[in-house]
């Protein structure tokens, strides 16, 4: 019988998404959107900011081919791992964490699908709009940092779109330009 070499190696797929989830965090941390933007420095803020920066990349990844959507799945493994972890660290119980990453998935998608109709659409409108739902409850009182929020969006997806392909099929986002 032979023991598999490889049963021991990291996977370079989930390294890669490793990589790339610790740049969405990054961005997606970033200082002027809660301060400039107004985005509420809350789990639920700081969830929109990553779903957002995460979707604007897994969007580029899914144009890349077979790679591209092997490695956004994983980006997206990824994200749902830590945010169970984040949960139980937060002391949420064994038997509400599932539930509770339900409706985050539901709130991905929803937010992803939102984000992505705008992008293609190449309406900052739409994007505003969806922005303000998602962070702001429609509070009139922050349509600006919406509006702000939706260029952020649109400028972080065509530099993300601009990137060679092979570096962010290595994982490598690099830093965005603040909008």
């Amino acid at each position: 019988m032979r023991f598999p070499l490889n049963l021991f190696r990291p996977d370079p797929v989930k390294a890669r998404a490793r990589q790339l989830y610790d740049a969405v965090l990054t961005e997606a941390r970033r200082p002027h959107l809660y301060a400039q933007h107004s985005v509420p420095d809350t789990v639920d803020g700081r969830f929109d900011m990553i779903v957002l920066h995460a979707a604007l990349v897994m969007r580029r990844l899914r144009e890349e081919g077979e790679q591209g959507q092997k490695l956004a799945q994983a980006l997206f493994g990824r994200l749902f791992d830590d945010m169970d972890a984040a949960l139980r660290e937060m002391g949420i119980g064994d038997m509400s964490v599932g539930k509770k990453i339900k409706v985050m998935a539901e709130a991905f998608y929803g937010r992803a699908a939102a984000y992505d109709a705008a992008l293609k659409a190449g309406d900052e409108a739409q994007m505003r709009a969806a922005l303000l739902r998602n962070l702001f409850d429609d509070a009139p009182e922050h349509e600006n940092d919406a509006t702000a929020l939706a260029q952020h969006a649109f400028n972080a997806d065509r530099q993300i779109r601009a990137m060679p392909a092979d570096e962010l099929l290595e994982g490598r986002l690099g830093t965005l330009a603040a909008a």
